[in-house]
């Protein structure tokens, strides 16, 4: 059979519903077969940055190696930021690009280039991918397949890539009887009896417990089984940036999002506990801030991580425990019972308690027009449990989303957290659209960060995507405009000065998307309620933002992660 053939029937037989691709010369025979062979959707994004950006939500959707396909040369390298999206943030994808023929790669001849486009992707790659391949005949197809989604998805999860000449795609190979879905492999853990009792031990005798719960938990598909430990051990929950949707918001274990632009309460909570169980979070330096010994000073900590190298890593002295948080779960269920952990009332009215003082609503009393806090309260309140869930892209709205969205127990929040990449959200809206069989999905952006594929909106009206677009224009770059107050005096080159943004409503038109904008206060849920006026289309709101809020609590660097702005000042600039 054709090798092309093979690599079609191959991904749909891997549960791949949909792969994302920018169309080129080096693809052609894969998109031929994909579309001949297969019921896969071949959903032709505009650029291939976005293609690998949409791979990735989809990926975090579903568990599901997310696929994007690009041409060589251009078409190969603009795939690297989204692939380097997946790498830092544990996302399961399969990247494959066309290569010039066998015959026309340079090999170790000392020029540049031999066949037009021909670039060396393998190399590039590799410092952000699990695996790269490079296929130098069909016959090595099947293998490398099965290789490069086993790596996709056993342990930390993560991208590969598979880099095929278009001779190889075009050649024979033996029709396989039958084509297996590769399983998801865990590592092997470190969990025994003794562990968990050591554990309950040590849950016992602390007065004021917290979970910190990372990614993980979402990228082992595990939110219920960890949402039933919070409750069987009755211990409060902080998280991680990609983790806000691990808890639903009312839920009364769940204490709020920590870090540098964290809420000051749970901030705050993680400075007074005495014990902290992390759950699959890498402690980087936006969780816990750059004072480490602060961090780790007068309270106990188990670290849980199917990465051992991120164990002990910034913050020492830790308990480590490698394992899969599948495995970790299911073992706790066995070991633990309802009767053996008793609520800490006083402690936990000690955070309902910092809630209220420090709400996220009243971290900037005196903001001008729109407070983007309450903006967040109101649009996922308004919005309730009919989007499957809400994608951010990277900025001030990024921080504002996270502090305050009332996410349901079934809403997923995506972003680009550990390669923190601008232009993420609304290709990744895509991929999650797709990855949910098409439900409707909020995208949340800043006029900087959607300008940067804002091409992917032909893309959703294409499709009539039930994708509704929620822009946060403040005129600038704001995150760095904030920064530049803080270290630069308030001269704002290139965020202020010199930056501009269009008027949304005006570009959501030309693409024939209904839009709105907004720009009071007192007409938030009525601009809500427009949003969603037809669940099944595209739509469009712009919410016009002050060029001066700042995102408030930020954590002031240099101090420990309690200490935050405005009312604590940073000891050094920042480096991150």
């Amino acid at each position: 059979m054709k090798a092309s053939d093979y690599i079609a029937q191959f991904l749909e037989a891997q549960g791949v519903t949909t792969v994302f691709e920018m169309s080129g010369g080096m693809i052609t025979h894969m998109l031929d077969s994909l579309h001949q062979l297969t019921s896969i959707d071949i959903v032709s994004m505009h650029h291939e940055q976005s293609a690998a950006f949409a791979a990735d939500a989809y990926g975090r959707v579903t568990g599901v190696p997310g696929v994007a396909m690009a041409t060589s040369g251009p078409g190969a390298t603009n795939l690297l930021t989204g692939i380097a999206s997946c790498y830092f943030d544990t996302t399961p994808g399969i990247f494959i690009t066309g290569q010039v023929n066998t015959f026309e790669l340079k090999g170790d001849r000392s020029i540049r280039q031999l066949g037009f486009q021909e670039t060396d992707i393998v190399s590039m790659a590799r410092p952000v991918c699990k695996a790269c391949f490079e296929v130098r005949d069909s016959l090595e197809l099947p293998q490398v397949l099965e290789d490069a989604f086993r790596i996709a998805l056993e342990g930390r999860q993560g991208p590969v890539l598979i880099d095929i000449p278009m001779n190889v795609q075009r050649g024979d190979i033996p029709t396989p009887e039958a084509i297996i879905r590769v399983p998801r492999q865990r590592i092997a853990h470190e969990l025994t009896a003794a562990l968990f009792k050591e554990l309950a031990q040590a849950l016992s005798a602390a007065h004021r417990p917290l979970i910190l719960v990372g990614r993980g938990v979402r990228a082992a598909f595990v939110v219920e089984e960890f949402r039933c430990f919070t409750h069987l051990v009755q211990v409060p929950v902080v998280a991680s940036l990609l983790a806000v949707d691990a808890m639903a918001y009312n839920d009364p274990l769940r204490v709020g999002y920590i870090g540098s632009y964290g809420n000051r309460w749970a901030n705050m909570a993680l400075g007074k506990s005495d014990f902290i169980l992390v759950l699959g979070a890498r402690l980087d330096i936006r969780q816990t801030g750059a004072d480490t010994v602060y961090f780790q000073e007068g309270r106990t900590i188990y670290h849980v991580d199917c990465d051992p190298g991120e164990i002990n890593n910034r913050v020492k002295g830790c308990r480590p425990v490698v394992a899969d948080l599948a495995d970790f779960f299911k073992l706790a269920s066995c070991y633990y019972n309802v009767d053996d952990f008793s609520p800490r009332t006083e402690w936990q009215a000690t955070l309902r308690d910092l809630q209220i003082e420090w709400a996220d609503t009243k971290e900037q009393p005196d903001v001008v027009g729109i407070n983007p806090n309450k903006f967040m309260h109101s649009l996922t309140k308004g919005i309730g449990q009919k989007a499957i869930g809400y994608v951010a892209d990277v900025g001030n709205h990024q921080q504002w989303a996270a502090q305050s969205a009332e996410l349901g127990p079934k809403q997923l929040f995506l972003t680009s957290a550990g390669l923190g990449s601008m232009g993420y959200a609304l290709p990744a809206a895509i991929g999650m659209c797709f990855g949910s069989g098409r439900q409707p999905v909020v995208m949340i952006a800043g006029d900087g960060g959607f300008q940067m594929n804002i091409q992917e909106l032909q893309t959703i009206a294409h499709h009539k995507l039930p994708i509704k677009l929620v822009v946060l224009n403040n005129n600038c770059l704001g995150m760095i405009r904030q920064f530049q107050d803080s270290y630069f005096e308030g001269r704002y080159q290139s965020t202020f000065w010199g930056y501009s943004a269009p008027d949304f409503v005006e570009i959501a038109a030309a693409y024939g998307i209904p839009a709105l904008t907004v720009s009071e206060s007192d007409g938030l849920d009525e601009a809500v309620a427009w949003l969603w006026q037809d669940p099944e289309q595209p739509a469009l709101l712009q919410v016009m933002v002050d060029s001066h809020t700042n995102c408030y609590p930020k954590l002031a660097f240099g101090r420990p992660i309690t200490e935050m702005e405005p009312f604590a000042k940073p000891l050094e600039m920042e480096g991150t």
